[in-house]
C-alpha cells in the first residue's frame, strides 16, 4: 500500500463512495437514506474529480522562479477540476436542502417515508 500513488488510493476512495452511494439509493425504500444515498454518490463524484485534476509531485499553476515556463505542462496541477468540484459541492447541497425539505413535506402529508405509501401517486 506503501508503493500507491496518493492519486490512486484518492480516486478508488472516490469509486468506493460512488458505490455506496449507488447501493444506497437502490437498496432502500426510506426517501432519508436514499437522500444520503445520493449525498454519497455526490461526495464521490467530487473525489473523482479532484483525483483526475492531482499531479504528483505538482504545484501551483502560477508562472514564477518557482514554476518556470518550461516545466508548466508537467508540474503544474490542473485548476479547473478543482474549481468545477467547489461549483458542483454548492449546486449539491442546494439540491440535497431541497431534497430534505421534500421529504418533510411527504412526512407533514402522509405521516411515513417509505416509498411503498407513494406508489398511488399519480401525475
Amino acid at each position: 500500500m506503501a508503493n500507491l500513488p496518493i492519486s490512486t488510493i484518492v480516486l478508488s476512495t472516490g469509486f468506493i463512495l460512488m458505490l455506496i452511494g449507488l447501493w444506497g439509493i437502490f437498496s432502500h425504500r426510506n426517501i432519508l437514506r436514499i437522500i444520503i444515498g445520493i449525498s454519497l454518490l455526490d461526495t464521490g463524484i467530487h473525489i473523482v474529480m479532484v483525483a483526475l485534476g492531482y499531479v504528483t509531485r505538482g504545484t501551483a499553476p502560477i508562472i514564477d522562479k518557482a514554476l518556470p515556463l518550461e516545466e508548466a505542462a508537467q508540474r503544474a496541477v490542473d485548476p479547473v477540476p478543482s474549481a468545477l468540484v467547489v461549483t458542483a459541492i454548492v449546486i449539491g447541497l442546494a439540491v440535497t436542502a431541497v431534497m430534505l425539505a421534500y421529504a418533510i413535506r411527504l412526512y407533514q402529508s402522509k405521516g411515513t417515508l417509505s416509498i411503498d405509501a407513494f406508489t398511488e401517486s399519480k401525475w
